[in-house]
């Protein structure tokens, strides 16, 4: 029988890619990684560690990709010409190498030395004063507790370019700065860095309405998917700190509704949990706490689960003063911890138990006790503040009362001429959350999908929903791109779906739909079709998802 190992370097590395993601798939492109670096053949061992680290991502192990990226690292460092004709593949290596030195702040299974070596190699690159070097060089000394080098590299960082394609998402950048000083005990300078991504999400007057949130976001807060629910987030404790709890209250009802569910909010959970003991909303929490329980038992990395477990400690301890202790939480069992009613007092020494744990595990590696300080500190908290009456979800899709001497909005089976307004009220009914660009677009996410939807034509009716399916492929996997889209056109009517080449070595797989609505649409059938594109788009990325 002929193995791959018999084949060529070529034919292997297409055959591996072709597998589905797992452990089978990683072990064959590290195996043929290994021959070509044994055959002399390092555009093959490049090729195919590029696809062990993307598919290291994919998984959700970042730490496992700081051993193929320092090995690329050495195979370029033996060739220097290796990549001269391929600046897009050397700016891909870079953020992988940024990714790679981040890991460390996950889990303490990455060296430091290793997370070092990596981030010198890419300063000598691109410069101390790089936004991408400045930022790991901020974050690591937090993380080992060095604060007048943190802030000394957060000076550098600020003052750097936003976009170097080398960095992480600049949508994310004040939340990232903000948490940081947030830390460092300045909860006014964190509400400063938040401001351009949180400008009309959180008004300290007037109702809470989603109209008004959606008529003054800013551009800065919609450069990414993930805002403005992480900003205000991150803006939580200082809101709290500074005496805002309307406000604070406020952002963590609208990023709680988004992040209950979503899978990469993990990290986030934390912030809303210490939200709730320190605001004051000790039932809160708990419902909170037995939601999310049970991701515990698959957390992103060791950093959100240590966090996660001490925000949870915090709540249990201050809700065992309150004369909660004996409420019963159900966790479920994972591996060989059995389901068990656990009361609240008992379930937070569990958590605390685990958050010291991984800190000191953190520490060990660092060679410091920053980490179980920070987690002995969180513990030790107590209320900030009274609490204010908090929103129900409901409150935030309450509309104001319309002016009686304005025409009212049509009946929800009366035709009107589709317009902005109409396709955001569309949006609202369905009670998820969505975010507006300035350009008119507005754009939410559904399970593995971003939908945009926009107004398109001469005079703007004709409706046009995008879907971007939130996997890419490697641009070695084309042909199988187009053969899935081919695919889902002939077998399915919505949406027509296609691939789209960024540049960067990815495939884009996204579809759309567009309706022609020239002769006006009733609010309850626009309803119908903003409804057909989110099912349809939800459907298309879950199955762009669930490739081999």
């Amino acid at each position: 029988m002929t193995t791959a190992r018999d084949r060529g370097l070529a034919a292997a590395l297409a055959d591996a890619r072709d597998r589905p993601d797992g452990e089978e798939r990683c072990a064959e492109l590290e195996r043929i990684a290994s021959r070509a670096d044994a055959t002399g053949d390092p555009r093959t061992a490049l090729s195919a560690r590029f696809a062990l680290v993307e598919a290291y991502l994919h998984l959700g192990e970042r730490w496992r990709a700081v051993e193929p990226v320092r090995r690329m690292r050495e195979t370029v460092a033996r060739h220097p010409g290796l990549l001269d004709a391929r600046p897009d593949e050397l700016t891909r290596l870079r953020r992988h190498q940024r990714q790679a030195v981040e890991a460390l702040f996950g889990t303490p299974r990455v060296g430091l030395d290793q997370a070092r070596s990596l981030l010198d190699t890419l300063a000598g690159e691109l410069g101390e004063d790089a936004a991408p070097v400045a930022e790991l060089r901020c974050r690591v000394a937090d993380h080992l507790g060095d604060e007048p080098a943190a802030r000394r590299a957060y000076e550098r960082w600020s003052a750097a370019d936003a976009t170097d394609p080398v960095g992480g998402c600049p949508g994310c950048a004040p939340a990232r700065r903000a948490d940081l000083l947030a830390g460092w005990g300045d909860p006014e300078a964190a509400l400063a860095a938040l401001a351009p991504a949180l400008t009309g999400w959180v008004a300290p007057q007037g109702p809470p309405t989603r109209r008004a949130e959606r008529q003054t976001a800013t551009t800065v807060a919609t450069t990414c998917t993930d805002q403005p629910e992480r900003a205000l987030t991150v803006g939580l404790l200082p809101w709290l700190r500074t005496g805002a709890v309307t406000e604070a209250a406020r952002a963590h009802v609208r990023a709680y509704r988004r992040h209950r569910r979503e899978r990469a909010a993990f990290p986030l959970l934390a912030a809303h949990l210490r939200f709730c003991a320190l605001g004051g909303y000790l039932h809160r929490g708990l419902e909170v706490l037995t939601e999310q329980l049970p991701r515990l038992d698959r957390p992103a990395d060791d950093l959100s689960a240590m966090e996660f477990a001490a925000a949870g400690a915090l709540l249990c301890g201050l809700a065992a003063e309150a004369g909660l202790g004996g409420r019963r939480i159900h966790r479920p069992g994972h591996g060989s911890r059995p389901a068990a009613e656990v009361d609240v007092a008992t379930l937070g020494a569990q958590l605390q138990a685990l958050a010291t744990a991984l800190a000191g595990s953190f520490d060990a590696r660092n060679g410091t006790g920053h980490q179980s300080g920070r987690i002995a500190s969180w513990l030790a908290e107590r209320p900030l503040a009274a609490p204010v009456s908090l929103a129900a979800e409901s409150e935030f899709d309450e509309e104001p009362e319309p002016d009686p001497a304005e025409p009212g909005p049509p009946g929800p089976e009366e035709p009107a001429p589709l317009d902005a307004a109409l396709l955001a009220a569309a949006l609202d009914a369905r009670g998820e959350p969505y975010t507006p660009e300035p350009d008119g677009t507005l754009v939410g996410r559904w399970g593995e999908a971003t939908i945009q939807f926009r107004l398109l034509g001469r005079h703007g009716d004709v409706l046009h929903a995008r879907v971007v399916a939130q996997r890419r492929l490697p641009a070695e996997r084309r042909a199988e791109a187009y053969a899935f889209c081919n695919a889902w056109n002939h077998d399915r009517l919505l949406p027509a779906a296609y691939v789209h080449e960024p540049g960067d070595g990815t495939l884009v797989l996204a579809a759309g739909v567009s309706t022609d609505l020239s002769c006006g649409v009733a609010p309850a059938q626009l309803e119908v079709l903003v409804a057909a594109a989110v099912h349809t788009g939800a459907a298309y990325a879950e199955a762009v998802a669930a490739l081999a």
